[in-house]
């Protein structure tokens, strides 16, 4: 017979090995990206280089216009993430509070559209912002991809603001507040944790989407985002791959110290929406 304390060790040995091999391929890249073009090809799996370029920062961030890229990628995505919440939130806050006929069948079509594919909306998007004058625009691509019914977000905030004692609202009600004080002032400060979720999994999404940036500032080159300027490593015979994994690591760096710094929040958004 195995003690506890002895398959308490062998759990916890076979996780650390799974958890290496899970982060070798980002340790990989972050190392790879110090190695010259021939080096990259040839190193195969060893992560190591045998003399760190450094330079290949520096020609992703001024050469490749990684600096510009950068700037275009936080405008764009902070502005995305606060529609998003604000969207995400208010209808959330109508399903959750209000009763209202048809209901049900407006929760079975906002659940629906969770399985369209994002690409079978990319024409109509586009139509949509040419229309309204915000082609080639860094705008009109926070509207883009701003859009959509985020029905994850919206049945978190669902689910937790249908949880909420309805004395709050009729309290409010007695002071004066109509419907949107009430969500402002008292609704949304109570539903931090889910606000700091929908902000973390929207910044992750929207830092690295490509496909709604790259078609909608194909004339606008100067307008790219990160992902998209990955594209400037790849020529018409060769392809920068030591750059390549360079830009990739300035693009994840944000990501990694954002999550890392609101995991807690994350952590308790998830587990407060499961709860309600």
């Amino acid at each position: 017979m195995i003690s506890s304390k002895s398959a308490r060790l062998v759990i916890h040995f076979c996780l650390i090995i799974f958890g290496l091999i899970w982060i070798y391929p980002f340790v990989w890249m972050v190392l790879s990206s110090l190695k010259t073009n021939t080096e990259f090809l040839t190193s195969g799996i060893n992560p190591i280089p045998e003399d760190p370029q450094w330079s290949n920062y520096t020609n992703a961030w001024e050469n490749a216009n990684f600096a510009g890229y950068f700037g275009n990628t936080v405008i764009f995505t902070l502005a995305t993430v606060c529609i998003v919440i604000i969207l995400s939130a208010l209808t959330g806050y109508a399903l959750g509070r209000i009763q209202f006929p048809g209901k049900k069948a407006v929760m079975i079509i906002v659940v629906a559209i969770m399985f369209i594919p994002k690409g079978y909306t990319v024409i109509p998007l586009y139509k949509i912002v040419s229309d309204l004058g915000l082609s080639n625009s860094l705008l009109g691509v926070i509207v883009a991809e701003a859009s959509g019914a985020h029905v994850l977000f919206i049945l978190m905030f669902a689910s937790f603001f249908a949880n909420i004692p309805k004395e709050l609202e009729e309290a409010a009600e007695i002071d004066g507040s109509g419907f949107l004080r009430t969500f402002f002032r008292i609704m949304l400060p109570l539903s931090a944790p889910i606000v700091a979720t929908t902000a973390i999994m929207q910044f992750i999404w929207t830092w690295s989407s490509f496909l709604i940036p790259l078609v909608l500032t194909v004339n606008r080159p100067e307008l790219r985002t990160l992902a998209v300027g990955m594209q400037n490593f790849v020529g018409t015979y060769t392809a920068d791959y030591a750059g390549m994994a360079a830009a990739a690591t300035i693009s994840l760096l944000p990501v990694m110290i954002i999550f890392i710094i609101m995991q807690r929040y994350f952590i308790e958004g998830v587990a407060g929406a499961v709860k309600n």
